[in-house]
């Protein structure tokens, strides 16, 4: 199971400079404080990335959102993409758990989960989404709530379409 700051290390380039892009055009707040973040763990100004090219500055702020110590960041940045752009995934396999949810969000999750209920709701997933969005989202599902559950973690570690890199 993987950290947010680890999972911004493993996805690919591309799916990195998406949840960048994405959070710049549909949350400005979350992107301007994601920015102020990178810039002081850079002993930058953020006039400094601000005044870089987009590219240039996006490199920079997916290679900072891997390092440890903006593991609460780049968790606020997953799951602001992953509530605004994949609120579907979340409710698919939140619905194909059993779990009652609004819109994706729980209130609270049971201690664990049966491998029964379990494996049908990630390959509803699999087939469904892309499997680095999946991975994205399965890993973060596990790490930022607090059931944190062995088989999960277990199937996270094992079957090669959640390992991050792999898919890219």
């Amino acid at each position: 199971m993987l950290t947010s700051h680890e999972l911004f290390g493993f996805m690919s380039p591309n799916l990195a400079g998406e949840i960048i892009t994405f959070t710049l055009e549909s949350d400005k707040p979350v992107y301007r404080a994601t920015l102020n973040a990178v810039a002081q763990a850079r002993h930058l100004r953020p006039v400094f990335l601000e005044r870089q090219p987009k590219t240039q500055r996006h490199a920079a702020m997916i290679a900072t959102l891997a390092r440890p110590a903006l593991d609460l960041v780049a968790g606020g940045l997953i799951r602001t993409w992953l509530l605004k752009k994949h609120k579907a995934m979340l409710v698919d396999f939140l619905n194909a758990l059993g779990i009652k949810n609004e819109e994706g969000v729980v209130e609270n999750l049971p201690e664990s989960m049966d491998d029964a209920k379990l494996k049908p709701a990630i390959e509803t997933l699999l087939a469904k989404y892309p499997p680095e969005a999946v991975a994205i989202y399965l890993n973060a599902f596990n790490d930022m709530n607090e059931a944190n559950w062995a088989n999960l973690k277990s199937i996270l570690e094992s079957d090669p379409r959640l390992q991050l890199g792999a898919n890219v």
